[in-house]
């Protein structure tokens, strides 16, 4: 397997017509990192994989791949390989001749790419299916092949175009430790688009949250999710109340906030009055859902136990608190 290579973009713009999907945006990937590209549909992650492999030509900017600048280069001489959201699968070949295909089409003998196909099929735990064909596979041994496949080229960096998207939820979790479970073994740079706050944050070692064409945060999952720098970021992410606090904003974790049945009608000083909309169980936690005066609504999520013992109801008038050092501010 080749050596696993860092990725450098420098102000890369993408421009289809008038219309700008990815404006001048900075970012660099060390080797061997698992990196996630999120933020919701429109935002100009796709596009920015497809210049990374060469599907989509930079409008201004440039892309540099281990220190080589790649920018005006042909997909198969850029060092990645794509793995696609539909699998793209032949469905008259093999499980074999699909993952060996690439070797076919450089003029690799027969028993060459084979050998080299059973491998990689035996990385994906598929060597067992090597003679079936794709419309005999489930979802995700079809995600499997795929993925054997895409590292039939020995590419330095791999790329996923939202891979987990059509597996039903139970499958996807189950596919999203094995997907990081290989990059750990192969210590490959993976740069992985999703939509999904939840399946980048299971599997990055980098995230970066886009939204409308530029970069609104990166960093580790864990300093995304504690420290959002922008309303976007807190509400994009989730588990966050964004609220008004003298002439800014703040960000405060739903399972940060308290909720107080209040007996009189002041809620106190360092306090915000507020009216239980809704109260929902979810198992370990009890999610509820508070309206304020201005009619903005916050999400408190409180153990079972903690809310068993002074439980609420839709109706009730409670006050909002919260600790300082729990407030983060926006930007």
């Amino acid at each position: 397997m080749a050596s696993p290579a860092s990725l450098e973009l420098i102000r890369v713009t993408k421009r289809y017509g008038s219309t700008v999907a990815v404006e001048a945006i900075d970012l660099k990937i060390p080797a061997g990192t698992y990196c996630c590209l999120l933020g919701p549909s429109g935002c100009g992650k796709t596009s920015t994989l497809r210049m990374i492999a060469g599907h989509e030509e930079v409008s201004e900017g440039d892309i540099v791949l281990g220190g080589h600048n790649v920018t005006d280069l042909p997909p198969a001489r850029r060092g990645t390989a794509m793995m696609f959201q539909s699998y793209a699968l032949f469905p008259h070949l093999s499980v074999l001749d699909n993952v060996a295909f690439a070797l076919k089409m450089r003029g690799a003998s027969r028993a060459e790419r084979h050998d080299r196909a059973r491998g990689l099929l035996s990385l994906v735990a598929m060597e067992a299916y090597a003679e079936r064909r794709p419309a005999q596979l489930s979802g995700g041994q079809q995600q499997r092949v795929a993925l054997a496949r895409a590292l039939m080229t020995e590419p330095q960096i791999l790329l996923l175009d939202e891979p987990l998207s059509a597996l039903d939820p139970f499958l996807r979790v189950k596919m999203r430790a094995e997907l990081k479970r290989l990059q750990r073994e192969l210590g490959m740079t993976f740069i992985h688009v999703t939509h999904a706050q939840e399946e980048a944050m299971a599997l990055a070692d980098l995230v970066v949250l886009m939204n409308e064409g530029h970069i609104e945060q990166q960093g580790s999952p864990r300093e995304v999710f504690h420290r959002p720098r922008t309303e976007f970021v807190a509400g994009f992410i989730g588990g966050h109340n964004v609220i008004g606090v003298g002439a800014g904003r703040v960000a405060i974790r739903a399972d940060r906030l308290r909720l107080e049945r209040l007996a009189g009608e002041g809620a106190g000083a360092g306090a915000l009055l507020a009216t239980v909309r809704d109260v929902e169980y979810q198992g370990t936690v009890v999610q509820t859902t508070a309206t304020m005066a201005g009619g903005d609504e916050l999400v408190v999520v409180t153990p079972e136990h903690a809310f068993d013992r002074e439980p609420l109801e839709p109706g009730a008038r409670v006050a909002v608190r919260w600790e300082p050092e729990d407030a983060h501010a926006l930007a």
